[in-house]
């Protein structure tokens, strides 16, 4: 029996099926979810959403938001996703130069609210970077970006 699940970001619907189980960064770690599971409200932590379906796994880099879990259904309201086969890594390594030099430049005391843009900028193109070398189909396993934990 199989729990419906949608995973969806700001400006579109990310992902939306009938699924196995899900793997969710919360904020206290991993947490995986099966059908038929206790309701629960839950915030999330950059990291990967994985999305099992029978034998195949869809993974999703998330930037945050919430997770309402039902026995039957789960929602992802996140603040960015994207499945991590859609990722432009060119355009992931861009950001995260601009966001590196943002930084440097940045007086951390001074203009707090965009030295904290940028160093959340700086995290979600690791975040994407990590992602598309750890589970993009076809890619060599490569170093762990620096600042982001190991997985697996």
């Amino acid at each position: 029996m199989p729990i419906r699940c949608e995973i969806v970001s700001q400006d579109r619907i990310v992902f939306e099926g009938e699924v196995d189980m899900v793997v969710l960064p919360g904020m206290e770690g991993e947490m995986g979810v099966l059908p038929n599971h206790t309701p629960l409200l839950t915030t999330l932590q950059f990291g990967i959403i994985k999305v099992k379906q029978g034998d195949e796994t869809q993974y999703f880099t998330v930037a945050g938001g919430i997770a309402e879990i039902q026995p039957d259904i789960i929602t992802v309201l996140a603040d960015a996703a994207e499945n991590v086969e859609e990722i432009d890594i060119a355009r992931a390594e861009a950001a995260r130069k601009r966001a590196e030099e943002l930084l440097e430049n940045i007086p951390r005391d001074e203009n707090i609210d965009a030295y904290l843009a940028a160093a959340a900028a700086l995290r979600r193109s690791n975040l994407r970077i990590s992602a598309v070398r750890r589970f993009r189909k076809g890619s060599k396993r490569r170093a762990p970006v620096a600042g982001l934990p190991e997985e697996e």
